[in-house]
């Protein structure tokens, strides 16, 4: 899918473009290729005489392979993008390019971005800059706004993390946790530590990407401000999920404690049961011996009385144990 973008009054609007004469038409300031085919890669490339690396989805984290400069001034920034996903949380590869100084080429002025699937942050950029008029002046603002966007995407779903730990915490510090709700809970902490760790992977690589344009010195002086309160919003939600992460570890450790109290309680039980169990073994361990002279042997009664001691022998412990609590 290829979109363009043209800002009219002060507000971004959308274009779905299916030619290279629909791509001809327009003057935009955001060119985003969601999926692109081959034809519609050539298309931009014929029009803006852009060149878009054949790597430019590449996984390689190398800070010279994700942020650098061509020849010709065309910007590169390769940075991640988080989606919130419950069943299959991730983060998507989007190659940005852009040149604002080279004036003999078309594709000045202009902002491409790269990426194989939907981005919530790119739509919620797209509501706000339609619903909000001067939010963007520029492609540089379309950039600075999209990790803008990016930062306050990761702050609300660290708050929704917090929230349903707060939902754990409250059922493993209710007491009496059973074996299924402390897999459950452990379950759901498993997932928050992971989505935590990916926030915090990709607040740092937003960190990197504003630092760079701050580098290059592309900004005004309003848009370097703007990008220094990014990274102001950035160190703030690294704080939030280092206490996150500690939030984690005591639920974590909690649960597992209350684990650790329901197999102990399974074992004394056992314990104590085996324990009742040794005066009737030694009673039966007695009259189980071969002795020739042992003066049961010939009583009538020794049967039943034997089977009458080790029942009372049993007993007797049960009670005392019942009675000191140690059955509970």
């Amino acid at each position: 899918m290829l979109n363009v973008f043209t800002l009219v009054n002060g507000r971004l609007f959308q274009e779905e473009i299916e030619s290279l004469e629909e791509l001809a038409q327009f003057k935009p300031i955001w060119v985003d290729m969601e999926e692109p085919t081959l034809e519609e890669r050539r298309w931009v490339k014929q029009h803006f005489e852009l060149s878009i690396p054949e790597d430019a989805m590449d996984d390689d984290i190398e800070e010279s392979a994700r942020f650098f400069e061509e020849d010709n001034g065309e910007l590169h920034i390769r940075s991640d993008f988080l989606i919130d996903d419950s069943d299959d949380p991730r983060a998507v590869r989007v190659a940005f390019i852009l040149n604002e100084h080279n004036r003999s080429l078309t594709s000045r002025g202009v902002l491409f971005s790269i990426h194989d699937e939907d981005v919530p942050v790119f739509r919620l950029l797209r509501m706000r800059a339609r619903r909000m008029p001067g939010l963007i002046e520029d492609a540089k603002d379309v950039l600075l706004m999209l990790f803008d966007a990016d930062a306050e995407y990761c702050a609300d779903t660290l708050e929704d993390i917090y929230d349903d730990l707060e939902t754990s915490s409250r059922r493993v510090l209710a007491g009496d946790v059973t074996d299924d709700t402390a897999g459950q809970v452990l379950s759901a902490i498993a997932r928050h530590e992971d989505m935590s760790g990916r926030i915090r992977r990709n607040v740092m690589d937003t960190r990197r990407a504003v630092s760079f344009m701050m580098r290059t010195r592309m900004l005004s002086a309003e848009q370097f401000e703007d990008a220094r309160q990014i990274l102001r919003d950035l160190d703030s939600l690294d704080s939030h999920t280092a206490f996150l992460f500690d939030k984690i570890n005591f639920l974590m450790d909690a649960t597992v404690g209350f684990i650790n109290i329901n197999q102990n309680k399974i074992i004394k039980i056992f314990s104590v049961a085996s324990v009742a169990l040794l005066p009737p073994t030694l009673i039966a361990s007695v009259y189980g011996m071969n002795f020739k002279y042992m003066p049961e042997l010939d009583w009538q009664a020794g049967y039943p009385f034997a089977l009458g001691l080790m029942l009372l022998s049993a007993v007797g412990p049960m009670l005392y144990f019942r009675k000191r609590g140690w059955l509970r």
